[in-house]
């Protein structure tokens, strides 16, 4: 059985919320795998001045989780395609219902 990746979150922003102090999304979110120096959907960490925050699971950024996502503007599209989106908008995954011989 195959392992089920653990994508992390990558930002165009950042910010501490105030009564844990944990660094928290904001602007634009991507998927991103730790020991990669880019995102699910192609972008260079560095050169697109993302920042990483890998104590964020990528489920958490979705409004509908009630994690993370208070000040995310944007989920990338790409990357929610290729790590998985879970919400009222998603599309059930493909299935070959009746397969030709």
């Amino acid at each position: 059985m195959a392992d089920k990746k653990r994508y992390a979150v990558a930002a165009s922003g950042s910010w501490t919320d105030g009564e844990d102090g944990r660094r928290l999304p904001a602007g634009e979110v991507h998927a991103w795998e730790q020991g990669m120096n880019q995102t699910v959907c192609g972008l260079s960490l560095h050169r697109s001045r993302l920042a990483r925050l890998s104590h964020i699971a990528w489920t958490d950024t979705f409004p509908e989780s009630g994690g993370a996502a208070d000040r995310v503007r944007r989920v990338c599209p790409r990357c929610a395609s290729v790590a998985g989106r879970r919400g009222p908008d998603a599309r059930p995954r493909w299935q070959r219902v009746n397969p030709r011989p």
